[in-house]
């Protein structure tokens, strides 16, 4: 168990010294790693500062950034001003539907519409509401994400170990992911890989937009996504679709580009159409307004004993009910 030598407090007026013993939990991590997570709202050009200028000791030494700690180990954490504790008393407990758990890992179905975490302008997610139903866990954390709007296969660690072992996994691509996504018009069944590099951006409203671009701008990452066709309808196409590459918005970008775009996409969707869903005007008797974009499976080696666990999250109702009007 990770111990902090002192509680979480109201932002005194005159910020002190702070120490902290490392816990189980905490072994491995990167001092910088660890330090972005224990000074909230310090900002990270500041938290780099006091590292390099020898202010955080490591059992009594200097350390770089990428020290690795270890179980015991004490660093002295200089006076920094902190941001004042968040009120979790605001978040709402709430379980979610299980599709694995054990000691060191959890995994959930996602509904769609829920956030995995609080932040630009969500006020908390699925981890601050299952940290609030689960006071007794010590440490829970996300491995990967979801958009908001996607839902399926979500999974969280239960310790930090399994947590890196995941996570280099993901970083290795050594995970296999494979969602359903039901996108408009006829998919050419030639097009079966989609090798476009991405760049993140902001939108003219500051919202975060990621592009296609060219392969040699420096600011883009090669992004791969396979493509096969489940079903095709007389409008629309059930794809499942497998990413070689983890990038942000990846799938929603390359369906859009290949002027496909996912249903229901509120960003780099087809608005119109997902305004005649939404009303019910497109298929009579029938209102969709979500994304239908599901992960609907994740394979990974499990951290304990490395066999491998594929993991399978059922196509939600409203977008099963669609499917079989369709």
């Amino acid at each position: 168990m990770e111990s902090r030598i002192i509680e979480a407090k109201a932002v005194p007026a005159k910020p002190e010294v702070q120490w902290h013993r490392v816990g189980e939990d905490s072994a491995g991590q990167r001092l910088d790693n660890l330090l972005l997570r224990l000074l909230k709202g310090v900002p990270k050009t500041h938290v780099y500062r006091v590292i390099r200028s020898g202010e955080v000791r490591v059992n009594k030494g200097r350390a770089s950034a990428d020290t690795r700690v270890a179980e015991g180990d004490l660093i002295r954490l200089p006076p920094v001003r902190m941001a004042a504790p968040a009120d979790t008393s605001a978040v709402p407990p709430r379980e979610f539907p299980l599709l694995l758990e054990d000691d060191l890992l959890l995994a959930i179905d996602k509904p769609a519409g829920v956030a995995v975490h609080g932040g630009s302008g969500v006020s908390f997610g699925v981890i601050e509401q299952l940290r609030r139903a689960r006071p007794q866990a010590s440490f829970l954390e996300l491995v990967h994400r979801l958009d908001k709007e996607t839902s399926g296969v979500l999974l969280l660690a239960k310790k930090r170990s399994a947590l890196t072992t995941v996570q280099d996994q993901f970083r290795q691509r050594r995970t296999t992911k494979v969602y359903a996504a039901l996108v408009a018009g006829r998919w050419p069944p030639s097009l079966k890989v989609i090798d476009e590099a991405l760049v993140k951006g902001l939108d003219a409203a500051g919202e975060r937009h990621v592009r296609v671009s060219a392969a040699d701008d420096a600011d883009a990452r090669r992004s791969i996504t396979l493509v096969t066709v489940k079903r095709q309808y007389a409008e629309f196409a059930l794809l499942d679709v497998a990413i070689k590459t983890g990038r942000t918005h990846q799938i929603r970008v390359h369906l859009a580009h290949a002027a496909h775009p996912i249903v229901g996409d509120p960003k780099y969707g087809d608005f119109a159409l997902n305004r005649r869903l939404a009303r019910g005007d497109a298929l009579p008797g029938q209102r969709f307004a979500r994304m239908f974009l599901h992960a609907q499976q994740l394979a990974f080696d499990h951290p304990s004993d490395g066999r491998r666990i594929t993991l399978d999250a059922p196509l939600p109702e409203d977008c099963a009910r669609l499917l079989e009007i369709l």
